[in-house]
């Protein structure tokens, strides 16, 4: 079960992402196949305030147990983070789902 993942950097906390950023990579690491695609949201002027990940895992309840260890979570980088399934169809061009 896919899921879109958007999440949204609080005020003033770019010193703080980038503090917190290699843990944060190590861990999307870890998760290896369960992350489908991820990268950071960007403002205008192309610094990041935030995340949008494509995740995959077999229950909702898997998905939240790796968002109790986020780091970005559990050192409040991200001040909100919005969860919706999502049924990827098409991945780098090809058809994987219905």
């Amino acid at each position: 079960m896919q899921f879109i993942i958007n999440a949204y950097d609080g005020e003033n906390m770019l010193e703080k992402r980038m503090e917190v950023r290699p843990r944060h990579l190590e861990g999307m690491d870890r998760l290896g196949k369960h992350v489908v695609c991820a990268g950071g949201r960007l403002n205008d002027e192309g610094k990041p305030v935030g995340s949008v990940m494509v995740m995959d895992f077999d229950s909702r309840e898997q998905l939240d147990e790796y968002l109790k260890a986020e780091p970005y979570i559990t050192e409040h980088v991200w001040e909100r983070v919005d969860v919706e399934p999502l049924n990827v169809v098409i991945l780098n061009g090809e058809k994987v789902g219905k």
